[in-house]
């Protein structure tokens, strides 16, 4: 490679690099007990605790589950029901003021079995909270998230002039190998390159499922108003009936899962709400195999008369960000990839860490050889080669 090709790529990968830095590192701290949020909420107590009863106890009424919770908040919009997906025993209930409402929600927690409220945690408190929204949206909700879908953007350059330079960098030097007759910082320079050419893959796959994952709310409004609002114009969209009118929930959840008898429950998007139609209940049903169960496909039933408008199979961009979500987490594989996808994590912040620390330390001279970058050269490689 000429040199005037390693300085272009150099100069790419080191702004691209310092810009998005301090904010993956930010986000690898918080993902990290992310991963194990269900264990910290068993830990800390602020996981759900239902009664032991039989796998075959038979399940609360919907429509009762959907009252009980607005006994609870009188007044407030039902917006979304849903279920854990290891521990099906009960049921989030959402509501909120208004169904324009896309951050702050009330929570009733139902059980599943009995339609007994069960006692909710403050889901808007506690460490959890706290790294939750530091890591999705920095406390800034949409241009938050966008912010850091930019940052995910720029990791993603940053990998990639990372491994273009990296070729160059080790041609007179074995795999893995790390000098440690030359200087402290040589040495972090072969260890920053070493573990950042490991985590290779792992940084890219999250990098990218983060971004989508950032698209969230873009998507799902494209997907409402480019190909489900053309579906049922002319079935009398408008502003959503009250919800007082609504038909049986139950029954509406029995027809769709009766059409579709592959497929199971997933959960529920009422009216007027995002992820929803303006008038049907919008009832998500996921496959039940490990990978189809990470797509969800949408059956509409009106909620005035009952009747399905049958099931809307979601754009491809949809099914990207469905199964984005869990694989950036790495929380679909049970404890031992939870444990993987923390080890890289870790791997990733000393990549980062390293970057950071080996270009506050860089030489004054930059000069370039051709074909492989030279001691004093190799500083505008040193950040984001994760």
């Amino acid at each position: 490679m000429k040199s005037q090709t390693i300085r272009a790529w150099s100069w790419v990968h080191k702004w691209s690099s310092l810009v998005c830095t301090v904010f993956m590192l930010l986000l690898c701290l918080t993902g990290l007990p992310l991963i194990f949020h269900h264990e910290i909420e068993h830990f800390s107590d602020d996981a759900i605790i239902t009664e032991a009863m039989p796998e075959d106890t038979p399940r609360h009424n919907l429509d009762a589950v959907v009252a009980r919770a607005r006994e609870q908040f009188p007044g407030k919009y039902v917006m979304y029901m849903s279920q854990e997906e290891d521990d099906k025993t009960f049921w989030y209930v959402s509501l909120a003021s208004r169904l324009s409402e896309r951050e702050v929600f009330d929570f009733a927690i139902i059980d599943a079995r009995t339609g007994a409220a069960l006692k909710a945690p403050d889901f808007y408190a506690g460490f959890m909270y706290w790294m939750t929204r530091l890591h999705v949206d920095l406390f800034m909700g949409l241009p938050g998230m966008l912010f850091l879908g930019f940052m995910g953007l720029l990791l993603v350059v940053s990998i990639v002039s990372g491994v273009v330079l990296y070729a160059p960098f080790m041609q007179k030097l074995v795999y893995g190998q790390v000098r440690k007759d030359k200087s402290q910082r040589v040495r972090w320079l072969d260890l920053h390159n070493l573990l950042g050419i490991t985590t290779l893959a792992w940084a890219l796959v999250v990098g990218l499922t983060g971004v989508i994952n950032t698209l969230e709310e873009p998507i799902v409004n494209h997907w409402r108003e480019h190909h489900l609002q053309p579906l049922l114009d002319g079935s009398g969209q408008g502003e959503p009936p009250p919800q007082e009118s609504f038909v049986s929930l139950d029954a509406a959840v029995r027809q769709a899962e009766a059409a579709h008898p592959d497929m199971t429950l997933g959960f529920i998007a009422f009216p007027g709400v995002l992820g929803g139609a303006q008038q049907h209940y919008t009832i998500y049903l996921q496959g039940r195999t490990p990978l189809t169960s990470k797509v969800y496909n949408p059956v509409l039933v009106d909620v005035r008369t009952g009747e399905s408008a049958g099931m809307i199979p979601q754009p491809w961009y949809v099914q990207a960000l469905h199964l984005s979500q869990p694989l950036h987490f790495g929380d679909y594989g049970g404890m031992p990839m939870k444990i993987l996808w923390a080890l890289l994590d870790l791997l990733t912040i000393v990549v980062l860490g390293s970057g950071l620390y080996l270009w506050l330390r860089k030489p004054g001279s930059s000069t370039v050889s051709a074909g492989r970058p030279v001691e004093s050269a190799s500083s505008s490689q040193q950040v984001g080669n994760a």
